[in-house]
């Protein structure tokens, strides 16, 4: 299990550069044209793109956008105002490796059909499981003083939201999302997560059991392959090989699974 966590750096762009200054009259020009592409690496060069480590709050203005491109970025995070550009159909951070999370935000981009997302490079993604950031110890935020719920847009504090980790499908990736929760009843009104990812909302940390990835589902399937064999029970390798594939199935009812996850967790 892959248990790398690293910090998320909270203060990450440097607001006096001309960098962010060009970026935030591109987000202006786009807005008042009305275009319907958002694509700062063209409006500012390679050099000046390179420096942008988020997106202002200025982008809920883009209400025509319909595709943003942030192909081979430098970027760190997305603010929550990303949820308000009701038109957003397409996003591409693609290559964009140090983008692990998003906003829940995001999700309530209705009309965000098709995406382009680096998942390797995710927290909780099915290829590694990268570890969640633990948010009890670590908590992110935006910039500014004003937050708001994540689910019902209640205005809340730092001191008063609840952070949570949710995943779940947008566009056409499974990505893992940042929530400010005002209550239980907003935590309990979060998407469900899909299948083979943590079923439920939660802190992070490394204590957190994510589902086994890519290598570990081989590593179980050759060991259960290997005890059926020297069972002399051959016909039970195409029955295991189809149990491993489905990743609806419940490890706990194989002794051998159970030993290779303890080994692979170490």
């Amino acid at each position: 299990m892959n248990k790398r966590i690293s910090k998320i750096p909270n203060d990450v762009q440097d607001r006096n550069s001309v960098a962010w200054k060009k970026l935030c009259e591109y987000i202006d020009q786009v807005a008042e044209s009305g275009t319907d592409e958002f694509i700062p690496r063209e409006a500012l060069g390679d050099d000046l793109f390179a420096q942008i480590f988020t997106l202002p709050k200025s982008i809920a203005k883009l209400k025509k956008v319909t595709k943003i491109g942030l192909y081979g970025s430098k970027l760190k995070r997305i603010p929550p105002e990303i949820g308000q550009m009701e038109s957003l159909e397409y996003f591409d951070p693609y290559t964009s490796y140090d983008l692990h999370w998003f906003p829940f935000e995001i999700y309530k981009c209705k009309k965000l059909k098709d995406s382009r997302i680096s998942t390797r490079a995710l927290y909780g993604n099915y290829k590694n499981r990268m570890g969640f950031p633990k948010l009890d110890h670590n908590p992110v935020r935006y910039f500014g003083d004003n937050l708001k719920c994540s689910v019902c847009e209640k205005d809340v504090t730092y001191e008063t939201t609840n952070q949570m980790w949710i995943t779940a499908h947008v566009g056409t990736d499974t990505i893992p999302m940042l929530a400010n929760l005002c209550s239980k009843e907003c935590e309990q009104n979060l998407p469900k997560p899909p299948e083979n990812y943590v079923q439920y909302a939660h802190k992070g940390g490394a204590d957190l059991v994510q589902p086994p990835n890519e290598d570990e589902l081989w590593e179980i399937e050759i060991a259960e392959r290997e005890k059926a064999e020297k069972e002399n029970k051959p016909e039970l390798t195409k029955v295991i090989k189809r149990e491993v594939k489905d990743t609806k199935f419940d490890i706990s009812k194989f002794p051998v699974l159970k030993l290779v996850r303890k080994i692979w967790e170490k």
